[in-house]
């Protein structure tokens, strides 16, 4: 009988390319799931008139979907994975629509094999550089994750690679939206109201519920994910929710652009319950850098832009 397990992380070489994952194609079905989980308040994928307004399409795909599934189709690679050490460089080429399928290949950027310890099974971690496309070949995202893995054998592998340095510097752009439009339309403070230092904190928190449902959605099969007393939950998952507590903090947020680095500083599970520090970290025209920590848990950097 065959077992479906693998790729092991000694299985693993630079330069091979998993393109396997299902494509997905993304329906109202997909972001109404998607928001019942996260509850996220970002105004253009929930309304499609201001939708089409100011980016001339719509509905929306909320940019936490795209991500999600993307990240879910290079689990074709991870699906052993002990736990997600960071994200790098990620960045939006075109936003896409509901109707619109993503199909994402993963590249096994670099290999380095951690330090032996005594009574722990050996693992490595692996680099990957993860590239996204629509149905029409058109850019959509492109991003590195790293990710532990065990090894199958406990012979050595002698991998060393140097991770630090993976990824590429992020130079976000203000797509080309009518962004005057957003303004009009919607009251309260906007990019002019954004400075350096500012910070918030989103009181009362938010329960992290639905994880399995969520891996799922978007065709994650990681299995720490979907199985374990108790389960770990999936990285978008907790980034998902400092996204939905960003929004409450700060509601004009037009949409996301990219992320400098994401770090996963701790693992979350099912019931636990997340808070996070917002501040602002950059000012730059209608392009926004923020920093969010969530409890201890997580530090992600990342671009966004208000009208």
């Amino acid at each position: 009988m065959e077992v479906v397990d693998g790729p092991w992380f000694d299985g693993l070489s630079v330069g091979d390319r998993f393109g396997g994952a299902p494509s997905v194609t993304l329906t109202s079905g997909h972001a109404a799931v998607h928001q019942a989980v996260l509850g996220d308040r970002l105004r253009l994928p929930l309304d499609d008139g201001l939708a089409r307004a100011v980016s001339g399409s719509a509905p929306l795909a909320h940019p936490a979907l795209v991500w999600d599934v993307a990240i879910g189709q290079s689990t074709v690679v991870t699906r052993q994975v002990r736990a997600n050490l960071f994200y790098r460089g990620l960045a939006f080429h075109r936003f896409p629509v509901i109707g619109d399928t993503l199909r994402t290949v993963t590249e096994v950027v670099g290999l380095k094999e951690n330090s032996r310890k005594p009574g722990r099974a050996p693992t490595g971690l692996a680099a990957l550089r993860i590239t996204t496309v629509d149905q029409e070949d058109r850019p959509v995202l492109d991003f590195w994750r790293c990710a532990m893995l065990p090894l199958r054998s406990a012979e050595p592998t002698g991998h060393a690679d140097d991770l630090s340095a993976v990824g590429e510097a992020v130079a976000p752009a203000v797509p080309d939206w009518d962004l005057a439009a957003f303004r009009a339309r919607v009251p309260g403070e906007h990019a002019d109201a954004m400075t350096v230092g500012r910070k918030w904190r989103v009181p009362g928190g938010d329960v992290v519920s639905g994880a399995p449902e969520l891996a799922r959605l978007t065709v994650n099969i990681a299995t720490t994910h979907h199985a374990g007393d108790p389960r770990l939950v999936y990285g978008g998952h907790t980034i998902g929710v400092a996204l939905a507590q960003v929004c409450r903090a700060i509601p004009n947020i037009v949409t996301v652009v990219a992320w400098e680095s994401c770090d996963h500083l701790g693992p979350v599970h099912e019931g636990d319950t997340l808070t996070s520090e917002i501040e602002v970290l950059a000012v730059a025209g209608h392009l926004v850098t923020l920093r969010s920590v969530v409890d201890g848990v997580l530090d992600w950097r990342y671009t966004v832009v208000m009208a």
